[in-house]
């Protein structure tokens, strides 16, 4: 069985040892590297199941990084790790189109919980036949990431198509912040409450294309998917 192939651009010598050590005893093949151009240029020579991203790195910073991955690979999922806790800093990430983003210091097990959980749905997606669920005037390939506004495609973000088709299949309805957070993250928690909103705001834009879908924000409880039958 082939062998999930991990980028991981951490300049912390000790840090980096002893998270490679841990990934490898899992089974993973992992690349690191210590800066940012490293990573570019890696990027430029193989292809990768899952990119872990440092934040604070020299040369080129995490950010810029995760910009120009995202340049050339808008599929495979970007997951931060970082000590910059301020919700600004991850609301940032997020928005340049990173999956997750996890503080220092982090437990290995959160760690390998995500890395599982993301290329996991990278393995369903590549091997599913795309369905194309129509979502008012708007198309939507869950399986390979793609939103069709006519003919305009948009690619999206794993974590904004996983909050898309949960929100249509329970469109109508009001939902909990608590539960699309448990459903989506794991966790419900307050810095993933703001990430929550990002993505929100995200798939209003989307939404703009059909001017019946609307993304309630029901105040105090969560939000409403109104979409046409």
């Amino acid at each position: 069985m082939k062998r999930a192939h991990i980028l991981y651009v951490e300049d912390d010598e000790t840090l980096s040892m002893l998270t490679q050590e841990h990934l490898e005893q899992q089974g993973y093949l992992v690349t690191h590297v210590g800066n940012g151009r490293s990573a570019l240029d890696a990027v430029q020579d193989k292809s990768f199941d899952l990119y872990i991203l440092d934040v604070m790195l020299p040369e080129v910073d995490g950010f810029d990084l995760a910009t120009s991955i995202r340049k050339k690979d808008v599929d495979t999922p970007i997951l931060f790790l970082s000590a910059k806790s301020m919700k600004e800093d991850r609301i940032h990430g997020l928005k340049i189109g990173a999956d997750d983003y996890i503080t220092k210091p982090y437990s290995m097990e959160e760690l390998l919980l995500k890395i599982d959980v993301f290329l996991r749905r990278s393995k369903v997606r590549q091997h599913t036949v795309a369905e194309i669920i129509r979502i008012g005037e708007l198309e939507f390939e869950y399986q390979n990431l793609i939103l069709h506004q006519g003919p305009e495609e948009i690619t999206l973000t794993q974590r904004e198509a996983d909050l898309l088709m949960y929100l249509w299949k329970n469109r109508n309805q009001v939902l909990r912040r608590s539960d699309i957070l448990e459903a989506l993250w794991g966790e419900d928690d307050y810095f993933l409450g703001r990430s929550l909103d990002v993505f929100i705001s995200r798939l209003r834009k989307y939404c703009k294309f059909d001017q019946r879908l609307k993304i309630e924000n029901i105040h105090g409880v969560g939000f409403k998917l109104k979409c046409p039958e």
